[in-house]
C-alpha cells in the first residue's frame, strides 16, 4: 500500500526525532547527517560487552550445521534453477534464534546462487565443480536467448588482448564475473527510506527528459529506470522478511537492519571481485547513542546488533570456479568495512561503535571478513590505537591505511573498496581492472616480445637484446619503456571493452541506485611485480648481469655478479627506480582515452594473486627464479629486505601516491613475541610502528 505524503512526512519526522537538522534533511547527504550528529569517543575499551547467549547459539549452529560441511565440500550447496536477483529467493534464516539482524543471500545459509549475466561458462564450470549439473532450461536461456557480459567482451576483444590474456602478462580481468569495487551508500536506505530514494531518482531521470537524443542521454534515462526497478525489488525483498523499508529507520536496530538490506541486495545480484560495505560506524553510532540515552537499548543490545551484522557479513558467498579461487588465493569477497580517521573539521571519526566492530573479533573469533580497515593517524585517540593494536596481535584480522592520504585526496567520508582502493561513498565508483604483470613486461622487453616461459612470439615489432655481453641499463630501460607502451595500451583497451560490456549486460542497478546520479568514475588499473622490476633494473645498473640463452636465443636466465641495492631497505638508489617505474606506467595509462571519461588511477597491489603471477613468469636479473611467487603488492622482494619493517615502510613511502591513487599495499608479518616481552609492551610497540609508518608528508623528521 502506498503511503500518502502526509503519512510519509509524519513517519520521517518520527524517525528523525532528536537529530540535529542540516542540509541532510533537504537533500540526500549522509555525510552531513553524520557530521551534525555523531559523538567522537576518546575513551578506552572498558565499556564493551561480550557476546550474548543468543549470538553464541546462532554462531554455534552456523559452525556445526553449515561451515563444517562447507569446509569438507568446498561448496556447501548451489541453487541451479534460480538466477540470482535482489528478490529472487524467499526469506532465509540460520536458526530460530536468528532474529536480531536478518537476511541471507539465498534461502539457506551458504547456499550459493548463480549469476549468469556475467557469463555462462564460469557459472556452468562452477556448478559442475560443486558436484552438480546445471539446469538445462537455464542454460538454454543464457546461451541462446540472453547475451551475457562475457559473450560481449569476447566478441569485441582484439588479437592483442587475447594474446596478452593467454600469456598471463594481463591476468585476472573481470570479463567473466562481476567487476565489483562499487560501494553503494547503504546508509541511505536507513536514513531516508526507499520511497524517498525512488522519488529522487525519478526526479533526476526526468530532469533530462527534454534533451535531444544522444547515446549518453538514452543511457542516463535507461540506467535510472533500472535503478528505480532495483529499489522496488529491494523493498520487496525486505517485505519478505517482514519489514517495511518505505520510510526511514526509527530505531538503532532498524538502522542496522535497513542498511544491511541495502548491502544484501547488492550481494544477491552481483558477484563482484570486491563487494565492500563502506563506512558505517559513525552512522550507526548516532542511532545507538540516541537509543541508549532514551533507555530503549543497553550496551549489550548494541553489541549484539553489531555481532549479528558481522556474522551475516562473514557468510556472504559467491559461486566461483576453482581457477578463480587460485587467482585470489581462496574465496575472498572483501566486504571491507572502513573505520577510524578524522573529519575535515579535525574531530576524530572514532566512535563507540568503532570499538564494537573490533570487539566482534573477540566475540565471534578471528575472520578475514568483513575486511576491517582502519584509517590510521598518529593523532587517533590513544585508547583506540591501543585497542586496534591489541586486536591485531590477538587476531591478525585488521589492515591499516593512511588517513591523511585518503582524506586529503578523497574526503572524510571515503571508504575502501577491496583492499586499498579509496572512493567517496555514494559519489564515486571504480571500473576495476585487475593488473598487468609489469615484471613480465621487463622480460618481454629484453626478449623482443617473446614469452620467456613458452617461447611464443606474443608481441610483434620489437627487437630483442642481442649479444652475450653484460646488459646495458640505458638500453634495457629504453626497450622497457617501449614495451610498456604496448602493454599498457593493450591492457587499457581490454578494460574499456570490459566496462562497456558490463554496463550493457550486467549493470549494478541496486548499487548505483544508492549513488548520486552524477558521479566520478575511476579506472582502477594496477601493476604486479614492482619489487622484481626495481631490483632487476638495479642489478643491471649497479652490478654485472649477463643473459643466459636457450638454443633458440631466448633469454631464460641471468648471471648476476657483484652487489646491488635492493628496494625495501630505505636505499634511495633502488627506491627511486621503483618510484620511476610506477610513475612511468601511470603516465602511459593517463595518455589513453578511457571509457565514460573515467579518471585513470593505479594500484600497487597483489595481496592474493602474487602466487599465480609468479607461476607464469620466468627468471630475473635480481635472482628471482622462474615459477616462484612474487612478493605481494609493493613489498620488497622475498628475503631481500634486510633492514627491518620500518625501512620497508619508508621505501614504500617514497612511491608517489599521486601515481597510485588506487592504493599501495605493504604486507608485513610480525610475531607477537617480536614486539615485546608482555602484552602491554607489544601493544605499545605496534602502535609506535604504525605511527612511524604513517607519518604525515609534511612532518619534521
Amino acid at each position: 500500500m502506498e503511503r500518502t505524503s502526509a503519512e510519509a512526512e509524519a513517519t520521517t519526522q518520527q524517525a528523525w526525532e532528536g537529530f540535529t537538522t542540516g542540509d541532510w534533511t533537504e537533500n540526500i547527504d549522509v555525510r552531513d547527517f553524520i557530521q551534525k550528529n555523531y559523538t567522537p569517543y576518546l575513551g578506552d575499551a572498558e565499556f564493551l560487552s561480550g557476546a550474548t547467549e543468543k549470538t553464541l547459539r546462532v554462531w554455534d549452529t552456523l559452525e556445526k550445521d553449515y561451515l563444517s560441511v562447507e569446509r569438507e565440500r568446498r561448496v556447501y550447496d548451489v541453487d541451479t534453477k534460480i538466477p540470482a536477483d535482489v528478490d529472487a529467493f524467499p526469506a532465509g534464516y540460520i536458526s530460530d534464534d536468528d532474529n536480531v539482524i536478518v537476511g541471507l543471500q539465498t534461502d539457506v545459509p551458504l547456499k550459493r546462487a548463480m549469476m549468469p549475466n556475467g557469463g555462462w561458462r564460469m557459472v556452468e564450470t562452477a556448478i559442475k565443480e560443486a558436484g552438480k549439473e546445471p539446469d538445462p532450461q537455464v542454460k538454454d536461456i543464457f546461451t541462446k536467448y540472453r547475451k551475457t557480459h562475457n559473450d560481449a567482451v569476447f566478441d569485441i576483444y582484439t588479437p592483442n588482448i587475447r594474446a596478452a590474456r593467454s600469456s598471463h602478462i594481463v591476468t585476472g580481468l573481470p570479463d567473466a564475473y562481476g567487476r565489483g569495487r562499487i560501494i553503494g551508500d547503504y546508509r541511505r536506505v536507513a536514513l531516508y527510506g526507499i520511497d524517498k530514494l525512488i522519488a529522487d531518482k525519478q526526479q533526476d531521470k526526468d530532469a533530462v527528459k527534454d534533451q535531444p537524443f544522444s547515446e549518453n542521454w538514452a543511457r542516463y534515462r535507461e540506467e535510472h529506470s533500472e535503478q528505480i526497478k532495483a529499489l522496488k525489488k529491494l523493498k520487496n525483498m525486505a517485505a519478505a522478511y517482514g519489514f517495511d523499508i518505505s520510510g526511514p529507520a526509527k530505531t538503532a536496530q532498524e538502522a542496522v537492519q535497513w542498511t544491511y538490506f541495502g548491502y544484501l541486495a547488492s550481494v544477491k545480484s552481483q558477484d563482484g571481485a570486491a563487494m565492500s560495505f563502506g563506512r558505517l560506524s559513525a552512522f550507526f553510532d548516532v542511532y545507538f547513542e540516541r537509543d541508549l540515552a532514551a533507555g530503549r537499548i543497553t550496551e549489550q543490545d548494541a553489541q549484539e546488533m553489531i555481532d549479528a551484522l558481522v556474522l551475516k557479513l562473514r557468510i556472504v558467498r559467491f559461486l566461483r570456479t576453482i581457477d578463480y579461487d587460485q587467482i585470489f588465493s581462496g574465496d575472498p569477497y572483501w566486504a571491507t568495512w572502513s573505520d577510524g580517521g578524522f573529519g575535515d573539521d579535525g574531530r576524530t571519526l572514532v566512535t563507540k561503535t568503532s570499538f564494537r566492530l573490533l570487539q566482534t573479533l573477540r566475540n565471534l573469533g578471528p575472520a578475514p571478513e568483513p575486511n576491517i580497515t582502519i584509517f590510521w593517524s598518529e593523532n587517533l585517540p590513544e585508547g583506540y590505537k591501543a585497542f586496534c593494536a591489541a586486536i591485531s596481535i590477538e587476531t591478525s584480522s585488521i589492515q591499516y591505511e593512511s588517513d591523511e592520504q585518503i582524506r586529503c585526496h578523497w574526503g572524510d567520508d571515503a571508504a575502501i573498496a577491496c583492499c586499498v582502493s579509496p572512493m567517496r561513498v555514494g559519489k564515486q565508483m571504480q571500473f576495476f581492472g585487475a593488473r598487468v604483470n609489469a615484471a613480465k613486461g621487463l622480460l618481454y622487453a629484453m626478449n623482443g616480445g617473446r614469452d620467456e616461459m613458452s617461447g611464443k612470439q606474443i608481441v610483434n615489432g620489437f627487437e630483442p637484446i642481442t649479444g652475450d655481453g653484460p646488459l646495458d641499463f640505458n638500453e634495457v630501460w629504453s626497450k622497457y619503456e617501449d614495451m610498456l607502451d604496448w602493454v599498457t595500451g593493450t591492457y587499457v583497451e581490454a578494460l574499456n571493452i570490459i566496462h562497456y560490456s558490463h554496463d550493457k549486460y550486467a549493470y549494478e542497478a541496486v548499487e548505483m541506485a544508492l549513488h548520486d546520479s552524477d558521479i566520478v568514475r575511476t579506472m582502477g588499473c594496477g601493476i604486479a611485480g614492482l619489487s622484481i622490476v626495481a631490483d632487476s633494473l638495479s642489478a643491471i645498473k649497479y652490478a654485472k648481469v649477463t643473459p643466459v640463452r636457450d638454443e633458440t636465443g631466448l633469454i631464460v636466465d641471468y648471471k648476476t655478479e657483484g652487489d646491488f641495492p635492493t628496494y625495501g631497505n630505505d636505499d634511495d638508489r633502488a627506491d627511486e627506480i621503483a618510484a620511476t617505474v610506477v610513475h612511468t606506467i601511470m603516465s602511459k595509462i593517463k595518455s589513453i582515452p578511457l571509457y565514460r571519461d573515467a579518471v585513470a588511477t593505479q594500484s600497487v597491489l597483489t595481496i592474493t594473486s602474487n602466487v599465480v603471477y609468479g607461476k607464469a613468469t620466468g627468471s630475473f636479473p635480481s635472482g628471482h627464479k622462474a615459477g616462484t611467487p612474487f612478493a605481494p603488492g609493493a613489498n620488497p622482494e622475498n628475503g631481500l629486505d634486510s633492514h627491518g619493517m620500518v625501512a620497508s615502510m619508508l621505501s614504500v613511502g617514497k612511491l608517489d601516491y599521486n601515481d597510485a591513487l588506487d592504493g599501495i599495499s605493504l604486507t608485513n608479518t610480525i610475531t607477537p613475541s617480536g614486539l615485546g616481552r608482555n602484552k602491554d609492551e607489544q601493544v605499545s610497540n605496534l602502535v609506535g610502528i604504525l605511527d612511524a609508518g604513517f607519518v604525515p608528508e609534511d612532518a619534521d623528521l
